[in-house]
């Protein structure tokens, strides 16, 4: 058995935890053989006072004897709500070592968007994506990990830890494969509950072993635990009423046994009836009344100790508790000696920890609770105004101001606000949110009431959107909000519609503020988006809206944001409708400056969000102006990267970067960025639009690589089937799940659901056959069952492929002529195919109308050329399918 130092100078043994010991010595033992080792992971359970820090403290003498370094940090109960406060102490004594420009060199392009988080340097003027600060987070602590092997990670108490750290930890505990560091993470059962307790499920679960549960000690273990600590002279009944007493538990025992030691009891049976009384004395309300019994000053210094919850110093504690230096240093002596402060372990110890720390949670609990409720409120206040002339800024002090009594205190709602703006930039909404809902009870004043409730809902919008558009509501329903605020925040409410499935409703609030303004920038830019969400319902939503959207675009020429944005809504409106391309492209280059997007309409700006400028780029990819898309869409990929919004915005991007890629032909690029996009999307949530967009490109890029049972696999696995989102989806997800379904054999299902897609498009306006490509792969369908309607739906659709008049539209309308026909009539329209799909950017289309041209007209020339088109594509079934009609031979000239 080995030892720990026990808090006030007692020793005792680390009773029945060989297990636990021998599990972590073998983990070291694998960290320290190789640099190449993978991450290891090791989860402790169990109630308050079993021994999990004395576990950590093991591990931390083990692996330090051995060379590792190791980086502690430990969730306190009443700083739950500073956020990123535990993965700060993690890593403080990795970032205290390193100069300013040493730590952004070690960062490296995560240094500005996990940099506030850790608080090594200021916040920027925006929001912060939390995803997108989370995989920060990753990123740092693998690069000091790398710097510092071998490295061990303990993290004690982490049912304490606040939200923001716990999503970082559960992130960071997936990735250990290619990281040589050993993570040991603590918890009490039961003590966390919503999205913290699932961040520790997820902790758990990556530890891919059992938990390990600490149980109580055994009534042998107390024994000899009594024994070691009183003498062998301790009797047998003595030793079985401790264990009786405690219950086994290892903190209540060596306290236990130190109230025996200084009320000098004779561990005999005849003293044993004392136990219980000395018990109550060490712990709950017992330790309360021993706290009383050092003195009314003592009582306050412990009082401000719990307050303030880390960085307990002599002085701040002074401060609080209002008392002279001397005396609160005498106070601090009483409270050690008495084994309820001590001081921080050098071993473990931070930069800026303070003086002084509580021997056990358990008593920092207890101290807290016990704090008289009006007293507890009073020196929060106090507190605040302390940590913010320390030095540690309104957002820690926030903590504090969360628990003053509302009191009508216009300079705290301004604090509180101020507060949650900090909150925001670092990536923590949650902590905003709290902030100005705790704004709210004061209440603010007025005229400031509804720019709170604006901010709250601004603060939720990416995570609560159901809750956004209360907020929103309120604000817009109360006088306060005014110009373009109030515009603003109908925009924003108008999201969180769209987002809560609302889209109808999204519709009408813009609709109906849009009728309160006079002609001007505000109502342009309120009917821009009116029309914007317009164009993801369709037309059921609103009759006529093409016809609108045409005249109110013809009198834009450009000159601000909000004609760009009617243009550009014009284009994408012609487009869908599979109106001339010529028109669509000519609409979007107008809304560009310079060929570029204009201020204020990047991709992390947030006045007008992702939506339009995905209709900008969709209207080029689908009119053959690839490299115009490509370079937008690579645009927004490395906007949201450098800008670490790694949520639902930096899917969108990959996958439509992957859209690129199959339109282009460069089908295993498009498979790599669209598998990269579902990841993210599986983070961010199912069944959302941008969960469809990554699933329906993945698929129809597997379908034309010629990877059939990979695409059926992804579909059942991802959910790809009904029910469809209300918005739209690009290629259309209907068409796309009947020509899977086509492929697999399913053909009776696979028309029934190109029907649907058909109907579906119509109900829309939605007639581009390269966008919702349903006709081409019905009239494939339905060429033995009812050739008749197979050619008059492949007429129609050649028929709109040239009114919409590109080059890819109208060969693959001839490619599905071709495929009904036999004969020299087939033979003379796939060679028309070939012809314009040559001309497209698309390879892949054109690559499968060299291979049919080639087996119709039997030609080993064209064959040839389709094979190796095929192969730079990626395109593995229509290589095979080449390979075997050159390998077969017959008839081939």
């Amino acid at each position: 058995m080995t030892e720990e130092q026990l808090p006030g100078g007692a020793s005792a043994p680390l009773w029945e935890r060989e297990e636990e010991i021998a599990a972590v010595t073998e983990a070291l033992d694998l960290l320290c053989a190789d640099r190449s080792t993978a991450g290891n992971l090791l989860v402790l359970r169990g109630e308050a006072g079993l021994g999990k820090t004395a576990l950590l403290a093991e591990t931390r003498r083990i692996a330090e004897r051995r060379g590792c370094t190791v980086w502690s940090t430990r969730g306190v109960e009443t700083l739950r709500s500073v956020p990123f406060h535990v993965v700060r102490q993690l890593l403080q004594p990795a970032l205290v070592s390193l100069l300013p420009e040493e730590a952004r060199e070690y960062l490296g392009d995560w240094y500005d968007i996990a940099g506030p988080a850790l608080g090594i340097t200021d916040p920027g003027d925006r929001q912060a994506d939390p995803q997108g600060v989370c995989d920060g987070l990753v990123a740092a602590v693998r690069r000091l990990a790398k710097r510092d092997w071998p490295l061990v990670l303990l993290v004690d108490d982490a049912h304490w830890a606040d939200q923001e750290t716990l999503a970082w930890l559960a992130a960071f505990v997936e990735r250990l494969d290619d990281l040589s560091v050993l993570v040991l993470v603590a918890r009490r059962p039961g003590e966390a509950s919503g999205d913290s307790a699932r961040y520790l499920d997820a902790v758990a679960t990556a530890a891919g072993r059992p938990v390990r549960t600490i149980s109580a000690l055994t009534p042998d273990a107390t024994a000899g635990l009594t024994r070691a600590t009183l003498g062998e002279h301790a009797d047998a009944p003595f030793c079985r009423e401790v264990w009786a007493v405690t219950g086994g538990n290892p903190y209540e025992t060596v306290e236990l046994l130190a109230k025996v030691q200084d009320s000098e009891v004779e561990p005999v049976e005849s003293r044993a009836g004392e136990l219980r009384a000395l018990n109550r004395s060490a712990r709950g309300g017992g330790l309360v009344t021993r706290l009383e019994g050092l003195g009314v000053d003592a009582t306050r210094f412990a009082w401000a100790a719990a307050i303030l919850g880390t960085g307990i110093s002599v002085g701040l504690v002074a401060q609080l508790a209002s008392m002279a230096l001397d005396d609160a240093g005498r106070c601090a002596e009483l409270l050690r000696n008495a084994r309820i402060l001590t001081e921080p372990d050098p071993a473990g110890s931070r930069s800026h920890a303070g003086d002084l720390e509580f021997v056990h949670p358990l008593i920092a609990t207890a101290v807290y609770h016990s704090i008289p409720p009006a007293i507890c409120t009073a020196m929060h206040g106090i507190a605040a105004q302390i940590v913010i002339d320390d030095g540690r800024g309104i957002a820690e002090a926030s903590r504090h101001l969360l628990k003053v009594h509302p009191d009508d205190d216009e300079e705290l709602v301004e604090q509180l606000r101020d507060a949650a703006k900090e909150h925001l930039a670092v990536g923590a909404p949650d902590a905003a949110r709290r902030c100005l809902e705790r704004a709210l009870l004061e209440p603010p004043l007025p005229e400031v009431h509804a720019h709170v409730l604006y901010e709250l809902g601004c603060a939720t919008l990416l995570t609560k959107p159901a809750v956004t558009i209360g907020h929103l509501r309120s604000a817009l329903g109360m006088t306060g909000l005014a110009g373009p605020e109030r515009v603003d925040a109908v925009f924003r409410l108008s999201q969180a519609l769209i987002h809560n499935d609302q889209l109808e409703e999204a519709v009408r609030t813009v609709e109906a503020e849009a009728a309160r303004h006079e002609d001007g920038p505000p109502k342009l830019r309120l009917q821009a988006v009116q029309f914007m969400w317009e164009g993801i319902a369709g037309e059921a939503v609103s009759p006529r809206r093409s016809e609108r959207l045409a005249d109110l675009a013809a009198t834009c020429t450009g000159r601000d944001n909000s004609e760009r944005a009617l243009l550009m809504l014009r284009g994408f409106d012609l487009l869908i409708q599979g109106e001339s391309a010529e028109e669509v492209v000519e609409l979007c280059d107008r809304a560009l400056v310079n060929g570029r997007l204009a201020p204020g309409l990047g991709w992390t700006d947030t006045e007008w969000g992702i939506e339009l400028l995905l209709m900008l780029a969709n209207s080029y990819v689908y009119t053959d102006r690839l490299d115009r898309a490509e370079s937008l869409y690579n645009e927004a990929l490395r906007a949201y990267e450098s800008s670490g919004w790694s949520g639902g915005h930096l899917a969108l991007a990959h996958a439509y970067v992957g859209l690129g890629h199959r339109r282009r032909g460069r089908l295993r690029d498009a498979e790599i960025s669209l598998r990269e996009s579902l990841r993210i999307a599986e983070r961010v949530g199912r069944r959302l639009p941008l969960y469809w967009t990554a699933t329906c490109n993945l698929i129809d890029t597997l379908l034309a690589r010629g990877h059939v049972q990979q695409a059926w696999e992804t579909a059942e696995q991802y959910g790809f089937a009904p029910p469809y989102p209300s918005t739209i989806v690009m290629p259309d997800p209907r068409s796309v799940r009947g020509r899977l379904l086509l492929a697999v054999g399913r053909t009776k299902e696979a028309v029934n659901e190109l029907e649907a897609a058909e109907k579906a498009a119509a109900a829309r306006g939605h007639f581009n056959p390269v966008v919702v490509p349903w006709a081409l792969d019905l009239a494939r369908a339905l060429a033995n069952e009812d050739p008749a309607r197979a050619a008059r739906l492949a007429s129609d659709a050649r028929r709109q492929a040239e009114r919409f008049g590109t080059d890819t539209a109208i060969g693959e309308a001839l490619r599905c002529a071709a495929a009904l026909e036999t004969g020299q009539r087939q033979v003379r329209l796939a060679s028309q195919a070939v012809a314009y799909l040559e001309a497209s950017p698309c390879q892949y289309e054109h690559a499968a109308a060299r291979v049919e041209y080639g087996i119709a007209a039997r030609s080993v020339a064209e064959l040839n050329r389709g094979l190796g088109l095929a192969r730079s594509c990626g395109a593995d079934g229509l290589v095979a399918q080449a390979r075997e009609v050159l390998d077969t031979g017959r008839g081939l000239r």
